[in-house]
């Protein structure tokens, strides 16, 4: 799949997964750009970048010395299961930070467990909360893509392309502009604290 160019100029995450490292997958350095979370998800959408802006911020503000432990952290989101992009939101997350729900790894001897780190429908004060497993920190994200509204176009062309009258250059301008705001999320505000406000706990 040829990615818009943007993809390659969202800042990375490099993290460090020491269940990697113990079976012999390198040192356990693995780094994720936006492009792997396009992969996972299969589109590119405000959601997807919220969830990789979100998991992004909290892992900085958690592990400001060193990589992000990936399976160190603990996840909850206050979304249900059921509820629309909960899904999306926890696949991106759970390939960043490791954590997985009641079909995660079990662990070996006690350690390196993924299971049920991954929970939805928390009392939080927020979309995500983040807890690191070793040390009890915590953060907790909020992200707010309503800063950066459609193009005013969006609306009738989403009605014909979802109405299957749109022609060809209807539909190209239309993935245009709808990856325009995603580049406007993940580049334009990648540091914004109104897009995603994160706080530690």
């Amino acid at each position: 799949m040829n990615f818009p160019e943007f993809f390659a100029a969202v800042p990375r995450l490099i993290t460090h997964d020491p269940l990697a490292e113990l079976l012999g997958a390198g040192d356990g350095t693995i780094e994720y750009g936006y492009a792997d979370v396009v992969r996972l998800a299969g589109h590119s959408c405000p959601t997807v970048a919220g969830a990789y802006l979100m998991t992004h911020r909290a892992l900085t503000a958690l592990y400001p010395q060193g990589h992000p432990q990936r399976g160190g952290v603990r996840v909850e989101l206050a979304a249900a299961v059921s509820d629309g992009t909960a899904g999306v939101t926890a696949s991106v997350v759970g390939l960043l930070t490791g954590a997985a729900g009641e079909g995660g790894f079990k662990g070996l001897a006690g350690q390196y467990a993924r299971r049920n780190l991954l929970q939805f429908g928390a009392a939080i004060d927020g979309e995500l909360r983040f807890t690191r497993l070793d040390n009890g920190a915590g953060a907790v994200t909020t992200y707010h893509p309503g800063i950066v509204p459609f193009p005013p176009e969006m609306q009738a062309l989403m009605s014909a392309v979802l109405a299957g009258t749109a022609d060809a250059a209807q539909r190209d301008e239309f993935g245009r502009l709808w990856q325009m705001r995603v580049k406007r999320l993940l580049i334009d505000h990648f540091d914004d604290p109104a897009l995603v406000v994160c706080r530690s706990l």
